[in-house]
């Protein structure tokens, strides 16, 4: 095959646009190391120009955040008709709202932590105080608050005391105007990453995430030393297998295609909860993703070529 030509999207205007940029320069890299041309840039008013110029065989977004998960920019790609790396629209916005996707893999007899999904607008209406304390009666302590809709868990906060969680909510209110509250699972945290260079969906070996401070907050993600990991997760050969099933099914109820990654709890009987899933998964030096391609023996460069490959045919 001729050198594909590659547009990579990066940036964007969400929170996560640095991360989105990190992103896409590393992936960029990779993809010339495998000789393809790589262009990189932003979304703008020139970018369906762009795409209709004839110099592009295929994008691949990796736009963070809201439009570049929630099928928005993928809606235009569709309309222009070039063919892109990643999870078609009606998948995005499935997997998008962290409260529609519980609903979703509970089909597949997924455990997910129990929740309540409110917007701030119910707080005003109802009163703060009596929706918070029916939450802490509900659902019970330790909590996690984060926005329904939303990465790198921008806006999350754990909850152990009652009287933290008005701060949460705030802080978790200035990322997004629906809040998420779940149950916080004791266990192990893992992210399995799912590819499909051609034959079919398979499961990479589990990341374990072990952060400082307890939470897999944006600090833990994105400051180095703050997080320890461990590819593949340390966890039995049986229970291993039981999390990649769980992705596997995740990756295949949503619809999704190309590339995933699913976040999961695993509690002490080895029963994986899910938390998330994800159709742009970061690809920075110190993301999940590409620790789990090293860690399964294979080539970032090769791998990334293949997703567009993919995407071609």
């Amino acid at each position: 095959m001729l050198s594909p030509r590659v547009l990579i999207l990066a940036g964007g205007l969400s929170h996560e646009r640095e991360v989105s940029l990190r992103s896409g320069s590393r992936v960029a890299e990779a993809l010339r190391e495998s000789g393809c041309e790589v262009t990189v840039r932003d979304v703008d008013d020139q970018l369906l120009d762009t795409l209709r110029s004839g110099h592009v065989d295929v994008v691949w977004p990796l736009l963070h955040g809201v439009s570049g998960e929630d099928g928005a920019v993928r809606d235009v790609l569709e309309l222009v008709g070039v063919p892109y790396v990643g999870s078609d629209p009606a998948a995005c916005r499935l997997s998008w709202d962290k409260s529609v996707a519980k609903g979703v893999v509970q089909e597949v007899k997924l455990s997910t932590p129990r929740f309540v999904a409110l917007p701030h607008g119910i707080f005003r209406e109802l009163g703060a105080n009596r929706v918070l304390s029916s939450i802490v009666d509900r659902l019970g302590l330790p909590l996690v608050v984060k926005p329904a809709r939303g990465g790198s868990a921008l806006g999350a906060s754990a909850v152990r005391e009652a009287s933290a969680l008005p701060r949460a909510m705030v802080d978790c209110f200035a990322y997004g105007d629906v809040a998420m509250v779940e149950q916080q699972v004791a266990g192990v945290e893992v992210s399995v990453t799912v590819l499909d260079t051609g034959s079919g969906p398979v499961a990479l070996p589990p990341v374990e995430i072990v952060p400082d401070s307890g939470l897999y907050d944006y600090d833990a993600r994105y400051v180095a030393g703050a997080t320890e990991f461990f590819c593949p997760a340390r966890l039995s050969d049986e229970t291993l297998e039981a999390v990649k099933a769980a992705a596997l099914a995740a990756h295949k109820v949503f619809g999704l295609r190309h590339v995933s990654r699913t976040d999961l709890i695993v509690d002490p009987a080895g029963v994986p909860w899910f938390l998330e899933v994800n159709v742009a998964p970061g690809m920075t030096e110190m993301s999940l993703l590409p620790m789990s391609v090293e860690a399964a023996g294979l080539s970032a460069p090769e791998v990334y070529r293949k997703l567009v490959e993919k995407a071609l045919a």
